[in-house]
């Protein structure tokens, strides 16, 4: 692997702290968050452990941390040799392509070192998190395992999405997945042991405080998986490190895992780990603005101009299954179907048009195998002169064969990114692989939308042409599970949960709409359940600097009221700030572009009345689509409005049952 896949940060670091305290005798430390109400209690005697109190009570029961080095060095073992602790410069650092235009930077940090290694703790006003750093000047080393704990003081409820596999067996099979599933909330002691869940996971703690348990800097490591044993408690689960794999799986697009090595990492002196996160939330609407992965990430290299990234929304093709109408050619995979949905972009300043899984041959494992029906330069020369560019989407293996030869040869075409899909695992060497076709697809100003992913982790900081990461059960799942899942449910619980890590390739949009009980599965003319405002409110709920208009041109213009407020969205913002929530209830967020704000709410089955307090906006012009008065029987009913934003700011809002409310607000 290339030296610079390897994150190191060294004792460096440690050294800008403050002159150390005394340490001598000394076994325990507090560490409290600038406002105080959040308290770490560090324990280092003989096994290090840590334990959080929320106003006095507590959130987190002393739960230990290490890591096992395969000669049997322990990390979290051992002697403090030094302490530093320090505050935080309070700073706002500016953010690419992001739901803020730059992010409050407020906390205080202790750092414990030890021989070999150092521990470095930090309290944010919403959280505490913590890192290994090896400090050792030379050599490698093997990470045999981590101990990660999470023990709770009580057996609360929990939000929790258990891999998607029958094949619990084990935890092997359960390490190659695609991060999409559904939300079970249940007690923290129904936690089946044989399975797995995939972070971040919320735990409901007393007196309506959230929990919210993930991780960034996530970098050449193993991502986190948690496990449940039928108690208070959960344990971090780490994928080993895949020793045999083969192509395989999907279109022979994706790495097999035949055997693993009996360590999860490699690892070389001086690097750090990455952060392991527990949000504290006061109020539960707050947990959809969470910074905290984004700013735990390894900051961008200020040295490169990223201002060639262009967030934008996409034209998608797979969806809806290129099915257009009223045209005098056979739509597919082909040149003319193409130009059809780049006219629609064109149109509609829709800034991308994607050319998903089909445009290259397939089964070849080979991107630069196009098929006959497609001639990619035409193509790209056509999009050009429509202001419209064009992304390519390709499966994990497919790239990896050759990432600088696809990226340098796409680039000079003309494309913009690539959509890359189907790695389904998060082991330290597909890690790696995101992590180099980020680096490279930088290097070639192209942008990366992580599908068949799992949840953003603070590469995202590092590099900002990652434009989007999946790991979401999204909209796709209406094509072939409309009448099993319920979609409108999960939509008001993963602002909370998916969300609280980064943006998500949900891909939105659906003009075909069903009521509770009417939506069934088709691959063709698929539709989404609940309203139509529901579909556009998401546009103004969902992060995703790189948004899909999911369903057919055909469909748009045949809608164009309701196509022309979404076209118009913006996907990168200047200020976010959540109205108020309920996890799997309802869920309200304002956005800021410039002097116009987007406000969208969603509700679950049930019909709801809401008094957004929208008095930080000040005055305005507001343009209103809300649930027509027979949404509740034809989904697609929906009325448009136009009022000024009430004096006091409370505006009184009605959502459908599976229902939706936008305005963008003019000042």
């Amino acid at each position: 692997m290339k030296s610079f896949l390897r994150p190191v940060i060294g004792i460096a670091l440690l050294a800008l702290c403050l002159p150390a305290t005394s340490f001598a005798a000394k076994k325990t430390w507090t560490l409290s968050s600038p406002n105080g109400r959040i308290k770490a209690e560090i324990k280092a005697d003989g096994k290090l452990s840590y334990s959080i109190t929320f106003d006095g009570k507590q959130i987190l029961a002393p739960s230990e941390i290490a890591m096992v080095l395969s000669d049997g060095t322990v990390f979290g073992e051992g002697k403090v040799t030094k302490t530093y602790t320090w505050k935080n410069e309070e700073k706002a650092i500016p953010a690419v392509a992001y739901k803020k235009a730059a992010v409050d930077d407020i906390h205080n940090c202790l750092a414990l070192s030890f021989k070999g290694y150092a521990v470095e703790f930090r309290a944010y006003d919403n959280a505490v998190a913590y890192r290994f750093v090896s400090t050792a000047k030379k050599g490698s080393f093997n990470v045999k395992s981590e101990k990660a704990e999470f023990n709770f003081p009580e057996d609360w409820t929990s939000w929790v999405p258990y891999v998607r596999t029958d094949k619990i067996e084990s935890f092997e099979p359960q390490f190659f997945n695609s991060f999409e599933n559904y939300y079970q909330h249940i007690n923290l002691s129904a936690w089946e042991p044989k399975r797995l869940a995939f972070l971040p996971v919320v735990v409901d703690a007393s007196d309506g405080v959230k929990v919210l348990i993930t991780e960034s800097d996530l970098r050449d490591y193993p991502g986190l998986y948690l496990n449940g044993q039928g108690g208070k408690s959960l344990k971090g689960v780490n994928a080993p490190l895949p020793k045999d794999v083969v192509i395989g799986g999907h279109n022979m697009l994706q790495g097999v895992v035949q055997s693993r090595e009996d360590y999860i990492a490699k690892a070389e002196a001086g690097r750090s780990f990455p952060w392991r996160i527990v949000g504290v939330f006061g109020d539960e609407k707050d947990l959809p603005g969470s910074d905290l992965t984004w700013l735990l990430g390894k900051p961008a290299d200020k040295n490169v101009d990223w201002s060639w990234i262009k967030p934008g929304k996409v034209a998608w093709d797979w969806w809806n299954d290129w099915n257009i109408r009223g045209v005098d050619f056979k739509s597919g995979v082909n040149n003319e179907t193409y130009k059809y949905y780049i006219d629609f972009a064109s149109r509609h300043g829709i800034e991308y048009v994607i050319l998903d899984e089909g445009w290259a041959v397939n089964k070849k494992t080979d991107l630069f195998q196009i098929v006959p029906e497609i001639n990619l330069e035409e193509l790209i020369a056509y999009a050009g002169s429509k202001n419209v560019g064009l992304i390519l989407w390709a499966g994990y293996k497919a790239v990896e064969k050759d990432i600088e030869g696809v990226f340098s040869h796409y680039s000079k075409m003309g494309i913009k990114g690539f959509k890359v899909d189907f790695m389904d695992r998060d082991d330290q060497e597909v890690m790696n692989f995101y992590e180099n076709v980020a680096a490279t697809a930088a290097k070639y100003h192209m942008l990366v939308d992580f599908h068949g992913a799992f949840k953003p982790s603070g590469l995202e900081r590092t590099y900002p042409n990652i434009i989007n990461y999946e790991g979401v059960a999204g909209l796709e799942q209406m094509k072939w599970g409309a009448d099993e899942y319920d979609q409108v449910t999960y939509d008001v619980i993963i602002p909370f949960v998916r969300m609280a890590a980064g943006r998500m390739d949900y891909t939105q949009g659906a003009m075909i709409n069903a009521t509770k009980g009417r939506a069934y599965p088709n691959n063709s003319s698929p539709m989404s359940q609940g309203t139509r405002c529901r579909q556009l409110a998401e546009y103004a709920i969902f992060e995703a600097p790189l948004t899909m208009l999911c369903d057919s041109p055909s469909n748009y213009m045949a809608e164009p009221e309701c196509t022309d407020f979404i076209a118009a969205f913006p996907t990168s913002w200047d200020e976010t700030v959540p109205v108020c929530g309920k996890i799997g209830e309802y869920v309200a967020i304002a956005r800021r572009k410039g002097n116009d704000w987007y406000v969208g709410a969603l509700t679950d089955w049930k019909a709801r009345d809401l008094v957004l307090d929208l008095g930080f906006i000040g005055s305005g012009e507001m343009t209103v689509f809300q649930d027509g008065v027979n949404a509740h029987r034809a989904a697609s009913d929906y009325k448009k409005v136009s009022a000024s934003l009430p004096v006091d700011g409370k505006v009184h809002i009605h959502m459908a049952p599976g229902g939706g409310w936008v305005a963008k607000i003019s000042k």
